[in-house]
């Protein structure tokens, strides 16, 4: 005889409890085999480390150019623990720092970073478009300003600290980059990080031991993961997360999401922060460094 649709009715609890079974054994699994965050020898205090972390973004782009050995310069002269940089690959292969694709935004040429060589490039004047009066004066014109190699700040500041975004896409930077921090033995010494996934993925192929941030479909993932409770299952590729304070309108920088993120041992660096009312809202929250053009002005409130 077949069974009444009642029957059948009766089926779906003993259906749905199995299926949350499965759900829950799948869950315990993830939480007793999920780990958090490696430690990293990036991550260890330092002798006269702040207790929030100082990232000079750009070589503290918001008072001297981007990306050029004057900021940097500036930047270590302040005892900022980090240099934050941008890199690409020139036509010849060479690693350089700047952060937009092309150089028309910051200096006096045309064109796309990748399509130039480094001597094309470097005949750019890097500070010529810099300053801080809306266009009034140009403080740094002529001043023999160029984009720096990465190599050159390797050379220069062997025992710093640096945040280095990987710019360029596709990613066949990875090993180039990977083989200069090797050869430079700044394996402790460098924080990748990159909004490419793909970037991402092929530099940690090509160099596991150096230390790397959430790209931006981790940190979204991330974000889903302690949003729901379930950051005890989570374990993370990445040991740091940079994050702004908002994204779309929501908020990314909350109590509980760094609360999250220590209980995975990542550190949370957020980007960019530049008033002083930024500042206190954001060291309130427990973060563990801060990515901001004016180095100065946070170090200041650091004291």
């Amino acid at each position: 005889m077949r069974p009444t649709k009642p029957h059948r009715t009766r089926r779906w609890p003993r259906v749905l409890l199995i299926l949350a079974g499965l759900l829950l054994v799948v869950y315990l699994a993830f939480v007793f085999t999920a780990r958090p965050a490696a430690p990293h020898p990036w991550f260890t205090a330092r002798p006269g480390d702040r207790r929030v972390l100082v990232l000079s973004h750009q070589g503290g782009e918001g008072v001297w150019p981007s990306n050029t050995l004057l900021g940097f310069e500036r930047s270590v002269a302040l005892n900022a623990e980090v240099l934050d940089t941008d890199m690409h690959m020139t036509k010849d292969g060479v690693l350089v720092l700047m952060h937009d694709q092309t150089v028309d935004r910051t200096t006096n040429g045309t064109g796309a970073i990748r399509d130039l060589t480094l001597a094309q490039l470097q005949a750019f004047d890097a500070g010529y478009r810099f300053s801080t009066d809306n266009g009034a004066t140009f403080p740094y014109r002529g001043q023999g300003l160029v984009a720096p190699t990465l190599e050159s700040l390797f050379q220069r500041w062997p025992d710093k600290r640096f945040g280095i975004e990987i710019k360029q896409t596709p990613p066949e930077v990875a090993g180039p980059f990977c083989a200069l921090i090797r050869r430079y033995n700044m394996q402790d010494k460098v924080l990748v990080s990159s909004f490419n996934q793909a970037n991402m993925d092929a530099f940690r192929i090509a160099c596991p031991e150096v230390a790397t941030s959430a790209t931006q479909d981790e940190v979204l993932g991330f974000f889903i993961a302690n949003t729901l409770g379930l950051t005890y299952a989570y374990t993370p590729k990445f040991q740091s997360l940079q994050v702004p304070e908002t994204f779309s309108g929501i908020t990314v920088l909350s109590p509980g999401f760094v609360a999250g993120a220590h209980n995975r041992g990542l550190a949370v660096q957020p980007w960019t922060i530049n008033s002083p009312e930024e500042m206190q809202r954001i060291l309130a929250l427990g973060v563990d460094g801060i990515n901001t053009d004016y180095p100065e002005r946070l170090i200041g409130m650091l004291k």
